[in-house]
């Protein structure tokens, strides 16, 4: 065949490189993320990033690591050299980067300088690459360690700077990659700094808490106070890390992290395991906080099998799935009734008055007052039970909540609302013990002559009107040194006031009945196993033959819950018998929903999430209404059934239970401290 017939064509070396940068380097943040890891890779525990016009305009990585001699220097730039890789066990990866791909890729694509010195040399080089030519080395001024200078990035192919996105969303990619790295590495010191950015700085930490300390730099204190340890161990696979508590959770899966030996992944399968071992907290479509290290052996895992490197197959998905989905649930459970304090801090923010927005306090000024907005001001309640503000020269004694005082003429037979007023008087107090006796200061104190009427009204505003306390006696002091104090009042019907030594605990009290009567009914279920019901005539349901065949492979984790299923014939199954709990399921409808999560996930819950949530269910319709009205000894039972429970946090739904107030934050509030 003569050469002006062949077709295929031997590319030459520039599009090659720009063929290979094209998957390499999908945007700046691709860039940051290679040179950062090869940083890390060289020992570096001090990187510094900057960044100019969203990582288009300038990328510069400096780091103390231990730097390159001139040879490796000039290699480093050309395709395929690499320290990092041993050609005999091409699986034995231990370092982020192994490919030698990623500085000729840049250097393919943009304006590249590296200057480096290693200890050995007695001074540092340079060398350039533009648009994949090579520049000459040359001697260059640096302390040991690295500099990469990237400029212009995609200059030689302009048409690929159409598809970046603003400098804005590209800079938060980038805030995005150093987080993901730094939570891996937390003693390693990273800066972000560019004049269109905000500037990043966790320091490196040290110690056996670095990690949870990294975290909450990272990912903020929240999360660092309201997250569970993981530790656990299975073969040769150890997996540690942090679980949020079910009660801090996110309406997306962003706040999710998995690293595999150091490196940051987002493996469909870990999700999946992450969202099955918070299958029994969150419902609604709410996702939890979680961050998980997995330390195999290589030989265990596939790092290569994604050009980001940022997907890897894992030998055994099950096993290391059971282990994620295992750990998570004992350490959640460990935790017992804990709940987030995120409410506490909440609360405490809306009560403060300079905690309220901008427009809720200017429309307090305009409405005269000037003392800010509370929570419960009119700024803050439904517009149906708004009321109009009073004038400005409102007298508030005529007020019908002024104390009343012998100075007052008292109706002598009825009251304004037309009751004799001695019923009114010896009417009992719904809920509450009757009122104490009027206290002697108030009783004897005479109005002195030259004081305002107005001292005389005052005199009694210490007086209580009603005994609202649970009972009459002081605390047990045993029940104030637990978790969840000693009750002392029910408000609204619905809310339970319990005092502990150094705060107090606000507790809804059906969302905490409704925790409490679901995990009997799930511990009733594992003792007594899953009933079922079989069918008359066996319900045929048609699908694709790899549908049927995924259904066939779980057939045995599906009929220990209650579904059972079998082949019929090559494109469908029959459904023999169903959870009794479920009723009368829309059978196709959750067969189909299963196939679709094994393609998915390989793995389903969905028979499961179903039964609990129909014991979720039971259990709010079984469990203390709100507007029943306890006894003490009732809410105290409660209190410490709680402090039993697992779990007893948080409701059904992912809420929290209760709220803790802490006296030294209550007291910031009226500025004792």
């Amino acid at each position: 065949m003569s050469d002006s017939s062949t077709i295929i064509k031997q590319l030459d070396e520039a599009t090659i490189n720009k063929i290979a940068a094209g998957e390499v380097v999908e945007r700046p943040a691709s860039v940051v993320k290679e040179l950062v890891e090869n940083a890390i890779d060289a020992q570096a525990d001090r990187i510094e990033i900057i960044t100019a016009g969203g990582g288009k305009n300038l990328i510069r990585v400096v780091d103390n690591g231990l730097g390159m001699t001139r040879d490796d220097l000039q290699l480093a730039v050309r395709r395929h050299c690499t320290s990092k890789l041993d050609p005999d066990d091409l699986m034995d990866i231990r370092h982020l980067g192994f490919r030698g791909e990623a500085l000729p890729s840049i250097g393919s694509i943009a304006r590249l300088g590296i200057t480096s010195r290693h200890a050995s040399e007695s001074h540092a080089w340079e060398i350039a690459v533009e648009g994949g030519r090579e520049r000459a080395l040359k001697p260059a001024a640096l302390n040991i360690g690295t500099r990469i200078d990237v400029k212009d990035l995609f200059f030689s192919t302009p048409a690929r700077l159409k598809f970046l996105k603003s400098d804005r969303a590209e800079n938060m990619a980038i805030s995005e990659v150093i987080k993901r790295i730094a939570m891996a590495n937390p003693k390693v010191r990273f800066t972000l700094t560019g004049e269109d950015r905000s500037r990043l700085d966790y320091a490196n930490v040290n110690g056996p808490d670095a990690h949870l300390v990294r975290m909450g730099q990272v990912m903020g204190k929240a999360f660092r106070d309201n997250a569970v340890e993981i530790d656990a161990l299975r073969d040769t696979v150890r997996l540690t890390g942090f679980a949020g508590l079910p009660t801090l959770n996110r309406a997306n899966s962003l706040q999710q992290f998995v690293f595999v030996n150091g490196r940051p992944v987002r493996d469909k399968m870990m999700l999946g395991a992450i969202r099955g071992a918070y299958a029994d907290y969150l419902f609604g479509g709410r996702h939890p906080c979680v961050v998980l290290f997995i330390d195999l052996d290589p030989h265990e895992v596939d790092v290569n099998v994604h050009p980001t490197k940022a997907d890897v197959r894992f030998r055994d998905a099950g096993h290391i799935r059971g282990l994620v989905v295992g750990a998570i649930r004992q350490a959640i459970a460990a935790a017992g009734h804990r709940a987030t304090n995120t409410g506490g801090s909440a609360t405490l923010a809306a009560l403060r008055p300079d905690g309220v927005r901008a427009t809720e306090a200017g429309n307090a000024v305009l409405s005269g007052g000037g003392q800010g907005v509370s929570a419960s001001s009119p700024a803050n309640r439904p517009v149906s039970s708004y009321q109009p503000a009073k004038p400005l020269n409102w007298d508030w004694r005529q007020s019908v909540y002024a104390p009343q005082t012998a100075t007052q003429e008292q109706p002598s037979s009825e009251s304004e609302e037309g009751a004799p007023l001695q019923e009114m008087q010896e009417r009992p107090q719904d809920g509450f013990t009757a009122p104490p006796a009027q206290s002697s200061l108030a009783q004897s104190t005479p109005l002195m002559s030259g004081m305002p009427e107005m001292q005389g009204r005052m005199a009694d505003v210490s007086t209580p009107s009603a005994d609202a306390r649970a009972n009459d006696s002081l605390p047990d002091p045993a029940a104030l040194g637990r978790p969840l104090g000693a009750a002392r009042a029910q408000i609204h019907e619905n809310y339970i006031i319990a005092q502990t030594e150094d705060g107090l605990v606000i507790v809804d009290q059906h969302a905490a009945h409704e925790r409490l009567v679901y995990e009997k009914l799930k511990a009733s279920l594992a003792a007594k196993g899953i009933a079922r019901q079989g069918m008359l005539i066996p319900h045929v349901v048609e699908m694709e033959e790899d549908d049927v065949e995924r259904l066939l492979g779980a057939t045995e984790e599906l009929e220990r819950l209650g579904l059972t299923l079998e082949s019929f014939g090559p494109g469908a199954v029959a459904v023999r018998e169903t959870p009794a709990i479920l009723g009368k399921p829309n059978i196709e409808r959750l067969v189909r929903d299963i196939a679709d999560d094994l393609a998915e996930w390989d793995k389903t819950s969905r028979v499961e999430e179903k039964i609990l949530h129909v014991a979720a269910t039971m259990a709010c319709h079984g469990s203390v209404r709100s507007g029943r009205r306890l006894r003490a000894e009732e809410m105290d039972a409660l209190l410490r059934e709680m402090e039993a429970t697992p779990h007893s946090g948080q409701c059904n739904h992912g809420r929290p239970t209760y709220v803790e107030l802490k006296l030294s934050d209550i007291e910031r509030l009226f500025s004792r401290s």
